[in-house]
């Protein structure tokens, strides 16, 4: 796995887990770019050429540019969907914290209890209680049982997890 960083975009490269909701978020994502953006990005490219000199046309640059990015984010989707591999949730070992686990963790500090599912980093959406896999409370649970200590090192210290459940 290598990481990229091109124009304001950071890119890692390698082998994904998703969900089918995942995938198909993803694919519906490239299609829109594709059939609706794409679309769009050529017109405006065509309406700026019509307003005159292009060695002096802003808007011109300004669409060409748009259009640039446009197909970065094309072409990354892609590449994503095709490192994507799709988990049969069915099949998860629930002994230990995998991709797709979902977990019951108490904080050891306060006590508080709270609810994740580990995810690819493109379907983590903290307010459904889906964490990345790649993030640090991610990283930390994978691999751990229930029972476990899972110690976290977060910027504000060290956090302290239990693992109480894993479920699929």
């Amino acid at each position: 796995m290598f990481n990229l960083f091109i124009r304001g975009f950071f890119f890692s490269m390698g082998i994904s887990y998703y969900t089918k909701e995942g995938l198909d978020k993803l694919r519906s994502e490239l299609n829109h770019l594709k059939d609706v953006e794409r679309p769009n990005a050529s017109k405006a490219i065509a309406d700026a050429r019509d307003k005159g000199d292009l060695s002096e046309n802003a808007e011109y640059d300004a669409a060409k540019e748009a259009q640039g990015l446009l197909e970065l984010k094309i072409s990354k989707l892609e590449e994503i969907l095709s490192n994507a591999r799709l988990i049969d949730e069915s099949q998860l070992d629930t002994s230990k914290i995998l991709v797709l686990s979902k977990v019951k963790i108490k904080n050891k500090t306060n006590g508080a209890t709270m609810e994740y599912q580990l995810v690819a980093e493109s379907e983590a959406d903290l307010k459904s209680g889906k964490i990345s896999v790649n993030s640090p409370i991610g990283k930390g649970l994978l691999g751990k049982s229930v029972g476990d200590t899972a110690e976290i090192s977060v910027p504000n210290g060290t956090l302290k997890f239990e693992i109480i459940s894993i479920n699929r």
